[in-house]
């Protein structure tokens, strides 16, 4: 008989508040009428209590990332409620190809999905995006997250996703804008675009998850490397030996909630109050303090993100 799996809400206190304030720089808060999925979705938490949580363990400022043309209007409204968060606004890839009508099975082997938002075409959904970031400068502090997803796409796909992500960096660019990466088995892939485009100035590969090659790539133009719940991860010692060629300055500290929980939490649902256990981890890797590190990734953020708190 199969043991039961908890896949509940860790507790508000869950984890032990940190030595100094910190920012969860890429979340996904939920936004009122989306219909939660996954761990925890029987007794859902909403954004309001999220936050709260997060403040209670010095997690003090968020950033929650709409990539979904649904998601947009709704999460402005969440940092116009809740003075902690900002948003970072974008067409996902997966969600690009969706938008461009391309039916194509990637490497995944998942039938792609069709949902009504998605018949309005790519570029209408682009030009929409730029006017909102226009418009709502005071709560929008970055682009993101955009680049290429090649494990849930074939070559049609590959190829939308890529002019997509070169509009997502132009408009960064154009904004002078910190631009968020999702990047999934395309780590040269992205990094062809941004040498071939010009990156803009403060480019963050969000969920680092790529090896040497990429570490050294974003050492070596000075791109931003965010560390998420995997790098707790038994398994992955490659990615630590990949991040550990990251220079301190260059490294910043994400949950992306509600995906991806720091390893003792793993099949449990995710939110920013669980950062802390990400924080100590990258801590103790890097042979920093905790306070120490706190410093590091709040002086990191600011200079990436701005400050709003």
């Amino acid at each position: 008989m199969s043991k039961h799996r908890d896949r509940s809400w860790p507790p508000a206190d869950a984890v032990a508040p940190l030595a100094g304030p910190v920012t969860d720089n890429h979340t996904h808060l939920p936004v009122p009428g989306e219909a939660p999925t996954g761990p925890g979705s029987d007794a859902p938490l909403d954004a309001a209590e999220l936050v709260t949580r997060a403040a209670a363990v010095g997690v003090t400022g968020i950033i929650t990332s709409a990539c979904e043309t649904t998601a947009w209007a709704p999460s402005l409204a969440l940092a116009r409620e809740l003075p902690a968060v900002r948003v970072a606004l974008a067409i996902h890839p997966n969600e690009a190809v969706a938008h461009a009508g391309v039916r194509e099975i990637g490497p995944d082997g998942l039938e792609p999905r069709h949902q009504p938002h998605h018949d309005e075409p790519l570029d209408e959904a682009m030009s929409r995006l730029e006017a909102l970031v226009r418009e709502h400068r005071d709560v929008v502090v970055a682009v993101g997250e955009t680049g290429m997803d090649l494990f849930r796409t074939g070559p049609r796909g590959a190829a939308v996703q890529r002019e997509a992500f070169r509009d997502h960096i132009a408009l960064a660019k154009e904004l002078d804008l910190p631009l968020q990466i999702h990047d999934r088995d395309a780590h040269a892939e992205c990094v062809e675009v941004l040498e071939a485009d010009g990156a803009p100035e403060r480019t963050v590969f969000h969920c680092f998850s790529g090896g040497g090659a990429l570490a050294q790539a974003c050492a070596a133009h000075g791109w931003y490397a965010s560390v998420a719940g995997p790098i707790t991860y038994p398994a992955n010692e490659e990615l630590r030996s990949a991040l550990a060629a990251v220079p301190d300055e260059l490294l910043l500290v994400e949950t992306d909630a509600p995906y991806l929980p720091p390893g003792r939490w793993r099949g449990r649902p995710n939110g920013s109050y669980l950062m802390p256990d990400i924080v100590r981890f990258l801590a103790q890797q890097r042979g920093l303090g905790e306070a120490e590190t706190c410093g590091l990734l709040a002086r990191n953020t600011e200079r990436v993100y701005g400050t709003w708190l």
